[in-house]
């Protein structure tokens, strides 16, 4: 008898030791990603682009994998700090396809450092979806790189949106038509503000003040000061998140009162409606959502569980999605084959939590181009036909 128990507890020790060991023959998915966890843009991607990396891996792993063929596989996440340096996104995006052997790698975090690895993700193969790049160069850019895709919307969406929103109020009296418009000087600001001149042109208003800064530049108040020196009904601010921070809060020190108060890229932060409180209400900027849905509520809850942090109202959303349009491609088609994956992702719909997305010559254009504070909550406003759409309201003083 004692040593039928002997035979039995070592059964059941031997039992418990294989199941929590790695089981042969267990199947990995290797995923890169590279972006910034330094440098200027660190602070953005911190928001926008690892945590929804964090909570996708998490929750893909937690239900045993992705579905393929061949049974499910665990992603085997590989992580590089790219320091917001586009030669470094491009090593790590090399490193990532030669060294690594990733099976699939994410698009980098931003317009600049995503169109600097478009020829490394092409030259392998990847299927690239962007989540945070904003182009008119959509066109050329997909007949050259047959495996990139755009989530976000072009240039002229966005200047366009805004114009449009300025020329409206002006039209109704509210406001009048001149706008001090700046630019960040990287390849984001660069291009919404080419674009953006020729538009509030056609629209009838007047650029008062047009100036550029360096990315990471650190005192913005000449800034603000010459666009308030220009006496302007609107300010405009093709802008990244330090600086989107550093001109609201230069604004308020100054006393750049305009009605139509525009930054772009961070406004949308959590931490943007924290640092002004009150003050942020009527403010608009790059995005929005429409956070409503129960697609979009889920995803909030799901976001600050895993994390601990907010999602943005705006790109966070994206590139979430993002990461689920690869997820079904790789399990519809049920493999690893890059470009069968790619031809997937051309010819099917996804559903994601910021909707059903289709893509049209590698290009999504059911996006949201404009947000604003509102009640504590950051809300699309534009295209005003979008569910959930709010009316544009004017800003008080600081």
């Amino acid at each position: 008898m004692q040593r039928r128990l002997l035979l039995s507890v070592a059964t059941v020790a031997f039992a418990a030791g294989l199941a929590g060991a790695p089981q042969a023959g267990a199947q990995e998915i290797v995923i890169g990603a590279v972006a910034p966890k330094t440098g200027p843009l660190a602070a953005g991607a911190a928001i926008t682009h690892w945590p929804n990396v964090k909570l996708w891996v998490e929750k893909v792993n937690a239900r045993g994998g992705l579905k393929l063929k061949s049974g499910q596989a665990k992603i085997k996440l590989i992580e590089y700090d790219d320091q917001t340096n586009p030669g470094e996104t491009i090593k790590a995006v090399q490193r990532l396809a030669t060294q690594d052997k990733a099976d699939f790698i994410l698009a980098p975090y931003s317009t600049g450092l995503n169109l600097a690895a478009a020829p490394i993700f092409a030259r392998y193969g990847y299927p690239q979806i962007t989540s945070t790049s904003i182009t008119d160069k959509i066109g050329p850019l997909t007949k050259r790189y047959p495996n990139i895709f755009f989530t976000l919307g072009t240039t002229t969406a966005f200047a366009g949106s805004v114009a449009a929103i300025i020329k409206k109020l002006h039209d109704e009296g509210k406001i009048g038509n001149r706008v001090a418009m700046v630019n960040v000087a990287d390849a984001f600001g660069i291009e919404l503000a080419n674009a953006a001149r020729p538009i509030f042109k056609k629209a009838g208003l007047e650029i008062a003040y047009d100036k550029s800064y360096p990315l990471a530049t650190q005192d913005l108040s000449p800034v603000i000061k010459g666009a308030k020196a220009a006496n302007p009904d609107a300010f405009v601010a093709w802008s990244y998140p330090p600086d989107t921070f550093g001109l609201t809060a230069q604004a308020k020190i100054q006393g750049l009162n305009t009605k139509v108060f525009y930054t772009a890229v961070g406004t949308a932060f959590p931490a943007f409606g924290g640092k002004f409180g009150k003050l942020a209400e009527g403010i608009l900027g790059a995005g929005g959502v429409n956070p409503d849905t129960p697609a979009m509520k889920a995803y909030f809850a799901d976001h600050k569980k895993a994390t601990g942090k907010s999602a943005d109202y705006w790109a966070s959303a994206v590139m979430y999605a993002s990461l689920q349009i690869l997820e079904q491609a790789i399990e519809g088609f049920g493999s690893t084959d890059r470009k069968a994956v790619t031809a997937y992702i051309k010819s099917h719909s996804f559903d994601t939590v910021i909707g059903k997305v289709t893509f049209k010559n590698q290009n999504n254009d059911d996006f949201w181009a404009v947000g604003q504070w509102q009640n504590g909550t950051f809300y699309g406003v534009a295209p005003a036909s979008k569910t959930g759409a709010k009316p544009v309201e004017l800003k008080t003083s600081w």
